[in-house]
């Protein structure tokens, strides 16, 4: 068993960067249509550690999630366009947090609802599971360390957030047919779209900048110095036992910092690829998460699953007595619905299967939910725990 803390940071370097590769090559990505690179960085870590190739236990593990989890949300935010994402008008915004709504209200319902099948711990699980549903898997690995939600917990919530929204993608683009007859039947204001692709036309910092040594150094630089800086002010702030620890301030403050390093020229650093080395560092501490916790707890994953499809339905509900009232088209019905569950990488294809063109604004309304998200899941979560 490898219990050196150097050696461990080597094999889980060496999974993340063999899951990547596997997935970006064009031989093998067909194989993650399913199963997302994600998953896998989270699953074999967690094997190998229950398989005895790494101990479960060791401090290099929460060095990890302390220290980088905060830089990687940096590197995150830095590229995020506040302005392009007003531009898309009050409807679309509006329909986005009534999807987010749905989302919060679906949890606490389902959790009340199978908390005898589950237990009452699962609470802190919902609010990780929502803050993915509401935004992405940064997200959801933030809410996790600032809740300090057990590993066994975490686990199943894992599989339910794998998926559940690859089904409920599935069943948005199976239902594009009936887009005419449900704006007809809603007497929806199309005009909405007539402008949304001009609104949406000048939206983020493209990430598609070739990553350089001296841009991946600065880009790490500014991480740690965010992280840093996070924790210096949230040792500073209260904290009230069960519901906000140290950091879990640390989280909010650094979601704050990036929002706000994006307003300087700091975001030029995404023309250097910082959101991929952000990605890069995120997948790093998710490797430590897994490594942390048992392939045993994963066996609650069937009952978690009819669980996540009851929050799914009620998201769709709320989301479509939204739309009723907003006389909404369709379309911002399921780039809504796909930005709050799906999140920036299947948002887009959603919207252009909807409206070709408009791909652009399933995108902001997902990065909306990488801004709005950590928070909404902490809210759900202590929601939950009241109850």
């Amino acid at each position: 068993m490898i219990t050196h803390p150097l050696l461990i940071v080597l094999v889980l370097v060496t999974i993340e960067a063999l899951v990547l590769w596997l997935s970006r090559h064009v031989r093998t990505r067909r194989y993650f249509e399913l199963l997302p690179a994600v998953f896998w960085i989270y699953f074999l870590p967690m094997l190998a550690a229950t398989c005895g190739l790494i101990t479960a236990k060791s401090p290099v593990y929460g060095l990890i999630t302390t220290y980088l989890l905060p830089a990687s949300l940096v590197l995150l935010l830095l590229p995020v366009d506040m302005r392009a994402i007003l531009r898309l008008g009050p409807t679309a915004l509006a329909m986005f947090f009534i999807g987010a709504a749905g989302i919060i209200v679906g949890a606490v319902t389902s959790f009340v609802l199978f908390k005898p099948l589950i237990g009452p711990e699962f609470w802190s699980g919902f609010g990780a599971l929502s803050g993915s549903w509401t935004g992405g898997s940064a997200n959801m690995i933030a809410v996790k360390e600032a809740l300090a939600v057990p590993d066994a917990v975490f686990a199943p919530m894992v599989i339910v957030d794998t998926v559940v929204p690859y089904l409920w993608m599935g069943i948005l683009i199976a239902m594009v047919g009936l887009q005419g007859a449900f704006d007809r039947w809603n007497r929806a204001d199309r005009g909405i779209l007539d402008h949304l692709g001009e609104r949406a036309a000048a939206h983020l910092a493209t990430s598609g900048g070739k990553r350089t040594v001296g841009g991946i150094v600065l880009a790490l630089l500014v991480a740690g110095a965010g992280s840093g800086i996070a924790h210096l002010f949230a040792r500073e702030l209260p904290q009230i036992k069960d519901v906000v620890s140290s950091y879990t301030w640390t989280i909010m403050i650094v979601s704050l910092l990036g929002i706000g390093l994006s307003f300087s020229p700091v975001r030029h650093l995404e023309r250097s690829g910082a959101t991929r080395t952000g990605y890069d560092l995120l997948y790093f501490v998710l490797t430590a998460i897994g490594a942390k916790a048992s392939v045993a707890s994963i066996g609650s994953a069937l009952v978690l699953i009819a669980a996540g499809l009851l929050v799914v339905a009620i998201h769709a509900v709320i989301l479509l007595a939204g739309a009723k009232l907003l006389r909404a088209p369709m379309f911002l019905v399921a780039a809504a619905s796909q930005a709050n569950i799906g999140g920036v990488a299947s948002a887009p294809v959603v919207a252009e299967v909807y409206h070709p063109g408009l791909a652009s604004v399933g995108l902001l309304l997902a990065i909306l939910g990488n801004i709005v998200g950590t928070w909404l899941g902490i809210v759900c979560a202590q929601l939950c725990r009241m109850l």
